[in-house]
């Protein structure tokens, strides 16, 4: 027997889920994007898989470390909880191709505009594919779904939720 898939939306995390700070790993510098947590309530409660999907060359540049960013997710995570949502996965890429540190110097396939980390999450969950969608700020993030076989929807500020709302009723 076959496990049944379901759709998933694919969050871009800096400038979708929380405002772009700029090589953001503190929490305490971490602002929600307005109707951010009910954005992925509404995803939860739609019964999709909700991801985030986000590049994080900070860590190839050498401003922060790969758990800095496993720390902030696990605090978003909690965060989230807080109001009764949650997210499947979270997918970062801490690669860069002119990278000053050597062993994150590399044109990964992970690295958006590259879908690999769509690619690997799709492999792991069952994920209905023709249903789902990415929503990002950056055309790369656009690439990225486009490569994966998704949709992806273009989000710049604004109310989350709102934008959730009417891409839901999209599909």
């Amino acid at each position: 027997m076959t496990t049944p898939t379901r759709p998933a939306v694919f969050f871009d995390r800096d400038g979708v889920l929380n405002h772009d700070a700029g090589y953001l790993f503190e929490a305490a510098k971490l602002e929600w994007m307005e109707g951010a947590h009910e954005a992925v309530r509404l995803v939860n409660e739609a019964g999709y898989f909700a991801f985030v999907v986000t590049n994080q060359s900070g860590v190839a540049r050498g401003f922060y470390e790969e758990s800095d960013v496993q720390a902030l997710h696990r605090w978003m995570a909690g965060e989230l909880a807080a109001v009764g949502a949650h997210i499947d996965a979270f997918e970062y890429c801490p690669d860069h191709p002119e990278a000053p540190i050597e062993r994150y110097r590399r044109d990964s396939h992970r690295r958006k505009p590259r879908p690999g980390m769509i690619t690997d999450l799709m492999q792991r969950f069952p994920v209905a594919a023709d249903r789902s969608f990415l929503i990002g700020d950056q055309e790369r993030d656009l690439e990225a779904a486009r490569a994966a076989g998704i949709r992806g929807l273009l989000f710049q500020e604004g109310n989350l939720a709102a934008f959730v709302r009417e891409a839901l009723q999209d599909v």
